[in-house]
């Protein structure tokens, strides 16, 4: 069959164009639907016309700022914590407050013209008798997941029909609390997979993340008397019936809306309801002090603790514990659950192996959807409460690899398994994933299980949301980096407004513009990568000292409308080693990958939505050649312009080319790169050059590669 993503012919943005009109057209289309043929042509005509128009327009180059910008700060604040908790290294600005400029809105136009635009249109758990609308039907968690990311999704794009969607599901739940303060679908009605479920709390301690956002966009007084009727019914009942299953793995999700609530109230009850949690929650600290998962693990020895989103989550537990426990191993036990999670499970990707539990280092093994947006929002969360800078490298590398390397470029169809070496997408019974389906690899609507399909969301969306953080003197902190706009409240309450203009991370530089409402003396701390060296960075035209990677730099100063920062972050080509030797190569933030021909092939569904096998038409198994003395020297740098889709083959940004040779021998087993070669590794086969793009830009790839032995004279 034909192929929607092709090395050569239709351009990108035409696709693009042509899904996005399927996903817009999809309502009035089907309101048009009884009327009469030439009646129907013609609106359809002025429909594309028009829509066609209205994208040319939005592809032109918009100015970022103008001469002069007044500030706009939200009317939601910044809630520090109260005593008895303890104070956080930096706090997570009210949603609104940071509006993505750039690439990054488009990558977001991107996501509301695909799937999460729609996909309560034509998806059953989604649809209107979903046991979150008052229906009967799925009522666990797939509404809750959904409106994670369709709430910061909406009101980031100011976007009137994404946010009639919002208004529309969090007004049932606003609507339908009942007398006892339980939210939720009728547990008698609603359909439930496992009987248990239906006493469940886990799907609530979603929707109360969803609240929380929502309210801080919308300042709609009725989230707050909500969210304490509940939590006393929480509290109430807590011990008559105990968190179970996710619930008990997950808990972390209830303390961080507890904590949320009591900011705002200074409420003792809601304090108690989280100690009285505290024992019937996993005890993760203790998993990964004592970890005994060192290898991929047989199907049999599966379970909740080893499955990869629980520890997704588990990323951040007991650092949010540490907040009220006050026990500093708490807050310290980040460090020990990531040193053994990279050491045995560790992928090239920023994420941990789990194809759906622990499956070790070989890059074949794959890693859930929901673990790549789970893992995200741990590490925002981790920032906010250490402020440890390494955070952000590991938040930037999963946001800029793992996440857009999941989806078809238009976001109309997502993985539920991806490879770092992916060489085939394609269902296929024996693969080799420790408890997934043979569909878990290829793009589509529902591939192996809908958990990822309603979760995928809230990726991009709080990506953007937490790009800018506040710091407990009264100034703002970049924790991450992209093209952004952030008002907000500094030093005094004087109202600033600062404008981040960049095409990080393709590019190195990074320019701030300051428009404080009046001069104010306030700190900017900006995040210096660790792999940074060399960075340098200017302010008001004098060059900072001491700019060190590794760090949050922090500028102090009295900042006037019109004040420009510039940071860069140098970008060489550098090579890291990973399973059995191999070599992955990295620039800034950004894993590189081989470049390989693709042949889309439609198996199943309707367009846009459908299901997709994605297969090699190049060749994949090659070595890389690499100077030892000096790796970076090995690469040629190529960069083009950040266009429509950067995240696509044929949009990358930045291409490295490096000479390599082919390995024979290295071949497809079970639908996957076969066995990795330990580096390094001879081959005679010609010299070849190939190229290297983004990891986040490509579907099927090579990413740790096997080093190519030197060839004696």
């Amino acid at each position: 069959m034909g192929t929607p993503l092709p090395e050569k012919g239709i351009p990108m943005l035409k696709r693009t164009i042509n899904s996005n009109l399927l996903g817009r057209c999809r309502s009035t289309l089907l309101k048009v639907g009884n009327a009469g043929t030439s009646v129907r042509a013609g609106i359809v005509l002025t429909l594309l016309l028009a829509l066609l128009a209205s994208l040319r327009c939005a592809s032109k180059p918009q100015p970022v700022h103008q001469a002069r910008v007044t500030p706009k700060a939200p009317a939601a604040r910044v809630h520090w914590n109260r005593s008895p908790l303890i104070p956080t290294g930096f706090a997570p600005l009210p949603l609104g407050s940071i509006k993505p400029q750039g690439w990054l809105r488009q990558q977001l136009q991107t996501q509301a013209d695909g799937l999460s635009g729609h996909l309560d249109e034509f998806w059953p758990d989604l649809g209107p008798n979903s046991g979150w609308l008052g229906g009967i039907g799925e009522s666990w968690e797939r509404g809750p997941y959904f409106l994670d990311g369709l709430v910061p999704l909406a009101y980031l794009l100011e976007d009137p029909r994404l946010i009639a969607k919002v208004k529309k599901w969090v007004n049932w739940t606003l609507e339908n609390q009942r007398p006892d303060g339980a939210i939720g679908p009728d547990k008698s009605r609603g359909k439930f997979q496992h009987s248990w479920q239906a006493e469940d709390w886990w799907p609530n301690m979603v929707m109360l993340k969803v609240l929380t956002q929502y309210h801080e966009a919308t300042d709609d007084p009725r989230v707050i008397p909500l969210m304490q009727r509940y939590f006393d019914y929480h509290l109430k009942y807590a011990a008559q019936r105990p968190l179970i299953e996710w619930a008990s793995y997950r808990w972390a999700e209830e303390l961080l809306s507890i904590y949320w609530l009591y900011n705002r109230t200074g409420e003792p009850r809601l304090l108690e309801l989280a100690r009285a949690l505290h024992p019937q929650a996993f005890d993760w600290k203790s998993h990964f002090a004592n970890f005994s998962y060192k290898e991929k693990i047989q199907k049999k020895d599966a379970s909740l603790k080893t499955h990869v989103v629980n520890n997704a989550m588990a990323l951040k537990s007991s650092a949010v514990w540490g907040l009220l426990s006050g026990d500093e191993s708490d807050k310290k036990a980040i460090y020990k659950m990531l040193e053994v999670m990279d050491q045995y499970h560790g992928q090239a990707n920023g994420l941990h192996a789990g194809d759906e539990h622990y499956a070790g280092r070989d890059p074949s093994q794959g890693s859930e959807l929901c673990s790549v947006v789970e893992a995200m929002f741990s590490f925002e969360q981790l920032i906010a409460i250490l402020g440890d800078p390494s955070f952000g490298d590991r938040w930037e590398r999963i946001a800029f690899n793992a996440l857009p390397a999941t989806f078809k470029p238009d976001m109309w169809a997502h993985q539920y398994d991806q490879q770092v070496n992916q060489v085939l997408c394609s269902v296929l019974p024996g693969r080799n994933w420790t408890t997934n389906g043979p569909d878990s690899n290829i793009f589509g609507l529902e591939p192996n299980f809908g958990c990822c399909t309603a979760n995928m969301h809230q990726g991009w969306p709080k990506f953007a949301s937490h790009l800018w953080m506040a710091t407990p003197d009264q100034g703002l902190v970049a924790v991450a980096y992209a093209p952004s706009r952030v008002d907000a409240y500094v030093r005094g309450g004087v109202e600033v407004a600062i404008i981040e203009e960049t095409e990080y991370p393709f590019r190195e530089g990074i320019q701030f513009t300051v428009y404080p409402a009046s001069p104010v003396t306030f700190p900017l701390l900006l995040r210096i990568p660790t792999w940074a060296e060399g960075a340098t960075l200017t302010v008001a035209e004098s060059q900072e000292s001491d700019v060190k990677p590794g760090t949050f730099h922090k500028i102090a100063r009295e900042w006037k409308p019109g004040d420009k920062v510039r940071l860069v972050v140098p970008m060489k080509p550098r090579i890291t080693r990973h399973y059995r030797n191999s070599v992955v190569v990295e620039r800034g933030p950004l894993a590189f990958a081989l470049k390989v021909g693709e042949d889309w092939k439609k198996i199943k569904g309707e367009e846009p939505h459908a299901d997709w096998e994605v297969h090699p038409t190049t060749p994949w198994n090659y070595g890389l050649e690499i100077d030892a003395v000096n790796p970076s020297t090995s690469f040629s740098v190529e960069q083009r312009p950040v266009g429509e889709a950067p995240f696509s083959p044929e949009g990358a940004p930045v291409m490295l080319r490096v000479k390599a040779r082919r390995l024979p021998a290295w071949k497809l087993v079970a639908g996957s790169a076969g066995p990795m070669p330990m580096s390094p590794v001879p081959s005679k086969e010609p010299e070849e050059t190939v190229t290297l793009i983004p990891y986040g830009s490509t579907n099927l790839r090579v990413t740790a590669f096997p080093e190519i032995l030197p060839l004696g004279p």
